[in-house]
C-alpha cells in the first residue's frame, strides 16, 4: 500500500452503542446496486458492534425510516410505493405527489415520528449515482451537522461530473485520453456541426457518455458517424453535458482503491476483464461473466505509477474517506490514462473496492469500521472551522 499510515483512525473509539444510520436505495439507475451494497455494509457494521439504523429511499424519493426498509425496497424495487405507515414525506421533486401538493416539501424524515433518527451518531450513505454520491445528500448532512462516511460536498460533486473532474485532473497534470465536452442543447440544435467538430478533433473509435451518471449507463462505443449520432442521442437522455473521448488501443481496465483523509493510502491495483467490448452496465451487473484479477499482473513500476496517480486524482478533487480510481492502460504502449474517480463505489463483498483492500490484508468488516472512524475524524476537523467572526 502507498501513502502514510498516520491517517488511520484510532481503534480506541468505542463501537458498542454507536448508532450508524445506513442510507440506501435512492433516485438513481443504481438503486438495486445500492441495496446489495448496503446489505453487506449493515451486516459488517453489526458484527463490528455498531447499532445499525437502516434508512431506505425509494426510487421516487420517499424516505423509509420504520419497519424493515431493506425488505420493503427489495420487494418493491423500481415500483411506485404506497407504504404510508412507514413512509415519511417525500423529497422535493418526488414524482408520486401532485404538483404543488402541501406534502411535497420535507427535506428529511420527520424526527418527531421517528425519534431514533435524532440520536444517530454518524451516517453511512451507501448511495450510488445521482442524489447520493453527487454532493446532494452530503450537503444535507452538513447542514444538519451529522458526521458521514465518504467525500464531502465539493469532492462528491466534482467526481460525479466527469467533465469537471477531467478539468481538475488536467490541472493536476494527470494523463487523460483526448476528449470533448458537448452541451446537449448544441447537439440537439446543430447535429451535423457537432459531428463535424468531433471528427475534426478526435479519431474513431470513440466513446460517448453523459457527464453525470454512473455504472456505465448511457455509454456507447462509436466506430463511425452513424454510431456516434446514436451514442450522443443515448447519452443526451441522461444529462445536459455529454463527453466524447477517444478509445484506448487494446485497453486494459485497471482500478485502485483509496482510503483516508489528509494522508490517504492506495491499494494494490486490480484489473477487470470485461465480458463485452467494454465494461458496460450489462457486463457489470447482468451477465456475471466479467473477470477480476487481483492483484493485476503488472510490473512494479507500473503498480507504483498507478498508486501515485490514484492518490493524485484523490487529492485533485479533495477526496476524503474513500474513492476508487479507474484507469485505462494502452495494451500496446503501456501508457496509463486516468479515466474517472468514483466516490461511493460498489460495496458488495464481490465489488472491486473492498476486494482490493482484502488483497492488502484489510478485511471487509475492518474496512467498514475504518470508514466510520474516518467519518468521525473528518467531522471533528470540520467543526474546527469558524462560521462567524
Amino acid at each position: 500500500m502507498s501513502g502514510s499510515n498516520g491517517n488511520h483512525p484510532s481503534s480506541s473509539r468505542p463501537r458498542r452503542g454507536v448508532r450508524v444510520g445506513v442510507v440506501f436505495g435512492g433516485r438513481s439507475s443504481e438503486h438495486e446496486v445500492s441495496l446489495a451494497s448496503a446489505a453487506n455494509v449493515m451486516d459488517a457494521l453489526d458484527r463490528a458492534g455498531y447499532t445499525v439504523i437502516p434508512i431506505g429511499i425509494t426510487p421516487s424519493g420517499r424516505w423509509l425510516t420504520q419497519g424493515d426498509p431493506m425488505r420493503l425496497l427489495s420487494d418493491q424495487a423500481r415500483q411506485r410505493e404506497s407504504i404510508a405507515p412507514s413512509v415519511s414525506r417525500p423529497m422535493p421533486g418526488a414524482s408520486d405527489e401532485p404538483s404543488g401538493s402541501a406534502e411535497n416539501w420535507a427535506l428529511l424524515p420527520s424526527t418527531t415520528r421517528t425519534p431514533q433518527l435524532a440520536e444517530i451518531d454518524v451516517i453511512f450513505p451507501v448511495l450510488h449515482g445521482p442524489y447520493g454520491e453527487d454532493g446532494t445528500i452530503q450537503g444535507l448532512l452538513e447542514m444538519a451537522n451529522i458526521p458521514y462516511v465518504g467525500c464531502g460536498v465539493a469532492a462528491s460533486a466534482a467526481a460525479m461530473d466527469k467533465a469537471l473532474a477531467k478539468q481538475l485532473f488536467a490541472a493536476a497534470g494527470l494523463p487523460q485520453t483526448r476528449h470533448l465536452v458537448i452541451q446537449r442543447s448544441a447537439w440537439e440544435r446543430e447535429r451535423d456541426a457537432v459531428i463535424a467538430h468531433v471528427e475534426e478533433q478526435l479519431r474513431y473509435p470513440l466513446f460517448a457518455k453523459p457527464a453525470n451518471l454512473g455504472s456505465s449507463v448511457g455509454i456507447n462505443r462509436a466506430r463511425d458517424r452513424s454510431e456516434l449520432a446514436f451514442a450522443l442521442d443515448d447519452a443526451a437522455q441522461y444529462d445536459r453535458k455529454l463527453i466524447v473521448e477517444e478509445a484506448v488501443t487494446k485497453a486494459r481496465e485497471l482500478e485502485v482503491s483509496v482510503l483516508g483523509n489528509d494522508h490517504p493510502i492506495a491499494s494494490v491495483p486490480g484489473e477487470i476483464i470485461p465480458s463485452r467490448d467494454f465494461y458496460d452496465y450489462a457486463a457489470k451487473y447482468l451477465d456475471n461473466a466479467s473477470g477480476l484479477i487481483i492483484p493485476a499482473q503488472l510490473e512494479d513500476d507500473q503498480v507504483a505509477a498507478l498508486q501515485s496517480m490514484a492518490l493524485a486524482a484523490y487529492a485533485a478533487i479533495d477526496g476524503s474517506g474513500l474513492a476508487r480510481v479507474d484507469f485505462l492502460m494502452d495494451g500496446t504502449t503501456g501508457k496509463i490514462y486516468v479515466n474517472e474517480i468514483n466516490t461511493m463505489p460498489g460495496f458488495t463483498r464481490i465489488s472491486m473496492y473492498p476486494k482490493l483492500w482484502e488483497a492488502c490484508g484489510l478485511s471487509y468488516p475492518d474496512l467498514v469500521d475504518r470508514l466510520v472512524q474516518l467519518a468521525f475524524e473528518r467531522h471533528a476537523d470540520r467543526r474546527r472551522n469558524r462560521t462567524t467572526r
